[in-house]
C-alpha cells in the first residue's frame, strides 16, 4: 500500500486499520482536545471569543475520550516503524489523558516539550492565570527500543550553538500564515509552521515518511514537503481536505541539494582514531597539546597516546584524569597551537575528513 504524500478521507481509526505494520518513521498527532466552552465568551470589548465549537472535538465524557485516545494511539503503535517516535501535542484539557493512554499501551516518553506562544490569548474573565502554552509528548513505542532519530546538532544550530531546551518560544500562527475563509479561522486550532519545522528537524531525516492523523489543514504535510519528508494524512472533513490539498500544492520545492535539509553529525563521520593524526603528522610526536585555558598540558606519543605528570594513556582518559573527573572528551577538550593560537585537536580531525574522504561541510 503506497501511502507516501496521500490524505485520506475518513474516520482516523478505522483509516489507520487499513495501513501496514510498521510503515511509518515518526507520527505528529495533534488530536482533539475536548475543550468545549459551557458558555459563550466575550472579550472586554463586548466581541466573542470564537473557541472551539467543532463537532469533531465534542465527547460525551472523559472516559470516551480515553477509549478514542488509546484506539488511535494502539493503531499509530503498530503503523509506527520500530526505529520511529511519535510527537502528541495538547492543552491540560487532554494531555494528561493522552500521556496515560501512552503509558497505559507501552510507549516510553523521552521528552514532554512545552510550546510558550509569545502571543496567548488572556484570560478575559480574570478568574485564571493566562493559558499560555501548550505540551508536547515526544515517546518511543517502548522503553526497550535501543534506535530512534534524534538530530541532536540540527536542534543546537537552531538554537546558537547551544543544547536546545525543553522549553519552545513560537508565536501563535496569525497573519497571512493563518488560513481564512471569509474573514474567519478555517480551522480554530491551526498550528504554526515554525513548530512543526522544529519536531520534523529534530526527529526525521530526508525522505521519511510523517504520519499525521489529524491532519486539519495541512501544517504537517506542507512543512514535511519544504523539509523534503515526505507524508500520510487522515481528514474527516471534506473542507480541511480541499483546504490541505491546495496549499500543499502551492509549496514549491527547487533544487535537488539534499544536503541542505541535513545537518552533519560528528556520529555519521568515518571513525578516525587519535593516532592516525600522528601516522600523518597533523601532530608532531612530542609535540604539547593544551587544555583550552592551557591549565593542562599532555604530550603526544608516537602509539597516539598521551603523557601527563606520570601518566600515559587515551586522549579521553588523560584528559579525565588530569581533570579529576571519570569522563572526557579529548577531541573537545585537548588543543595544538598553530600560529600562537589554540586549535581544537577535533578541527585537525576535520582536516584530515576533508583531505582523505572529501568531506567538505564543517560545523562550527
Amino acid at each position: 500500500m503506497n501511502l507516501k504524500n496521500r490524505l485520506f478521507r475518513g474516520d482516523c481509526i478505522d483509516v489507520l486499520s487499513t495501513f501496514p505494520d510498521q510503515s511509518v518513521d515518526m507520527v505528529f498527532a495533534d488530536p482533539p482536545y475536548n475543550l468545549q466552552l459551557e458558555q459563550e465568551l466575550y472579550r472586554p470589548n463586548e466581541t466573542r471569543v470564537n473557541g472551539v465549537e467543532d463537532a469533531w472535538d465534542k465527547f460525551a465524557n472523559l472516559d470516551e475520550y480515553y477509549d478514542f485516545t488509546k484506539r488511535w494511539l494502539a493503531e499509530c503503535k503498530r503503523i509506527l516503524k520500530d526505529t520511529g517516535t511519535i510527537w502528541v501535542i495538547g492543552t491540560y484539557h487532554n494531555i494528561f489523558t493522552v500521556g496515560k493512554a501512552m503509558q497505559d499501551l507501552g510507549y516510553w516518553i523521552l521528552n514532554d516539550i512545552v510550546w510558550i506562544k509569545s502571543n496567548p490569548m488572556p484570560n478575559f474573565r480574570g478568574v485564571r492565570f493566562t493559558n499560555a502554552h501548550e505540551t508536547l509528548i515526544w515517546a518511543k513505542k517502548n522503553k526497550d527500543q535501543k534506535q530512534y532519530t534524534f538530530n541532536y546538532q540540527a536542534m543546537k544550530m537552531l538554537n546558537d550553538g547551544k543544547q536546545m531546551r525543553s522549553d519552545w518560544v513560537i508565536p501563535l500562527c496569525t497573519g497571512s500564515e493563518r488560513i481564512k475563509l471569509n474573514g474567519e479561522k478555517a480551522h480554530s486550532t491551526q498550528k504554526p509552521e515554525a513548530l512543526l519545522k522544529r519536531v520534523i528537524l529534530a526527529s526525521t531525516k530526508v525522505g521519511d515518511l510523517i504520519l499525521d492523523p489529524f491532519f486539519g489543514t495541512g501544517t504537517t504535510g506542507a512543512v514535511a514537503k519544504k523539509l523534503r519528508r515526505n507524508w500520510v494524512g487522515i481528514e474527516k472533513e471534506q473542507l480541511y481536505i480541499d483546504i490541505a490539498l491546495k496549499r500543499i500544492n502551492s509549496v514549491e520545492v527547487s533544487g535537488e541539494n539534499l544536503s541542505l535539509f541535513t545537518t552533519p553529525s560528528k556520529r555519521d563521520r568515518p571513525k578516525v582514531p587519535f593516532g592516525t593524526l600522528v601516522e600523518r603528522e597533523l601532530l608532531r610526536v612530542g609535540e604539547t597539546l593544551y587544555s583550552q585555558d592551557r591549565a593542562f598540558t599532555a604530550v603526544v606519543c608516537a602509539d597516539g597516546s598521551l603523557q601527563a605528570n606520570g601518566y600515559r594513556g587515551s586522549i579521553h582518559k588523560i584528559g579525565a584524569v588530569l581533570q579529576g573527573k571519570k569522563t572526557c572528551n579529548g577531541w573537545d577538550f585537548w588543543h595544538c597551537e598553530r600560529e600562537g593560537k589554540l586549535v581544537s585537536i577535533d578541527r585537525l580531525r576535520t582536516q584530515y575528513l576533508r583531505e582523505y574522504y572529501g568531506l567538505e561541510v564543517e560545523t562550527i
